[in-house]
């Protein structure tokens, strides 16, 4: 069955989500559970009804005081970001749309950003969406509701199904309610420039800028055609307040003069650049497979010795983006090899690497635990 073909319901409170999940199972049916329906073709579900949580998108409690939101998993990213942007703060993990990337239409939820764990570049500083998620509410694929977590940052009661949840793409539970950490957002920004340099000699450079007290927030290296220039760009992102981002941002020049000719990129052009870098603009019109790989940083430069293709490399080589025509083991293989994982976003195959046998049995006693009959989400990280 077509995914546009699938019935679709939209609940809009907990207890019609728990009773749609629990009649659903007791049929012997299956479920999609989408957000905002931007990742749908990752992995595609064959399902008998969609459930979809755009009409749960409500805050619920925001206290800019204690740097805490609480929003129900249907709210818009966009929206989100637009409150607390009002308040002076920000969605720290910089969750990506990718909306360009994929092809797709729909708004981005705050629910399924940390169902996929998703962040953009200051991950290096500030951590991955999973590391802001503190609280949820929902219903397993046995139909019933818990909860996790609380409202407050210091909360180590119980366990941490946080981190279960983010990363497991909907197929443990659905999550109705979240709460997150938001924390300030720079006064400023700035971004220092390299040009022409290899990819190991890029991720040399990175290497030492986040290895010095620079307090570097985004570190990118880009290929020329990504670049929009005739040569290769490494940027180094520095934020905070204006006097600081100045005083750090002489400090990293200096630190890595011997890399060649440097120059800096003022707040709005800065911000622009990282927006590109968050989205991966440059491969949205690129219409090769693209993979996604989480690499250590310091072996993110041998992706593009080993693979043929065009590369990108985020998170101080340690997010390298690979648009390539090779098979797929190939590329899975040379991930391994590098002591990381790739995933696959755009192409014909699973999106998912096979997990190992320890890995994949623990991963199975942990579906059967929240989701035994394999209701939500079926199919989806199936490797």
């Amino acid at each position: 069955m077509l995914a546009a073909a699938i019935p679709a319901r939209l609940p809009t409170s907990l207890d019609e989500v728990q009773t749609l999940v629990a009649e659903t199972g007791a049929h012997g049916r299956r479920i999609e559970v989408v957000g905002g329906g931007t990742k749908r073709g990752i992995d595609p579900v064959t399902a008998d009804v969609t459930l979809s949580l755009a009409g749960l998108d409500k805050v619920v409690d925001y206290a800019p005081e204690e740097l805490v939101l609480t929003a129900q998993a249907g709210a818009r990213l966009s929206d989100l970001e637009r409150i607390v942007a009002a308040q002076g703060q920000m969605l720290a993990f910089e969750p990506p749309r990718w909306t360009k990337l994929l092809g797709v239409s729909g708004e981005p939820t705050i629910g399924g950003a940390l169902a996929a764990n998703l962040s953009g570049p200051r991950r290096i500083r500030a951590g991955a969406a999973r590391d802001h998620f503190l609280g949820f509410q929902g219903v397993s694929g046995r139909g019933e509701v818990f909860k996790a977590g609380g409202k407050v940052v210091k909360n180590v009661t119980g366990y941490d199904l946080m981190k279960l949840m983010a990363g497991s793409w909907g197929t443990l539970a659905v999550l109705t309610e979240v709460t997150i950490k938001v924390l300030p957002a720079p006064r400023t920004e700035a971004t220092v420039m390299l040009f022409g340099l290899a990819d190991a000699q890029a991720c040399e450079a990175m290497a030492q800028a986040m290895n010095g007290p620079f307090e570097v927030s985004g570190a990118a290296h880009l290929p020329p055609f990504a670049a929009g220039a005739e040569m290769a760009v490494t940027a180094l992102r520095l934020e905070g307040f204006e006097a600081s981002v100045a005083a750090r941002g002489e400090g990293l020049a200096a630190a890595l003069k011997g890399f060649g000719r440097l120059e800096t990129l003022d707040a709005a052009h800065s911000r622009e650049f990282w927006s590109g870098v968050r989205e991966v603009d440059a491969f949205a019109r690129d219409q090769r497979p693209l993979w996604r790989l989480s690499l250590p940083p310091a072996a993110g430069w041998r992706v593009a010795e080993a693979l043929p293709g065009d590369v990108l490399y985020d998170w101080a080589g340690g997010l390298v983006w690979l648009l390539t025509e090779a098979e797929a083991p190939r590329v899975r293989t040379v991930a391994r090899d590098l002591g990381g994982h790739a995933m696959k976003l755009r192409g014909p195959g699973p999106a998912f690497d096979t997990m190992p046998g320890p890995l994949a049995a623990l991963t199975a006693r942990v579906k059967a635990a929240f989701d035994p009959l394999d209701v939500l989400n079926p199919g989806r990280m199936a490797g």
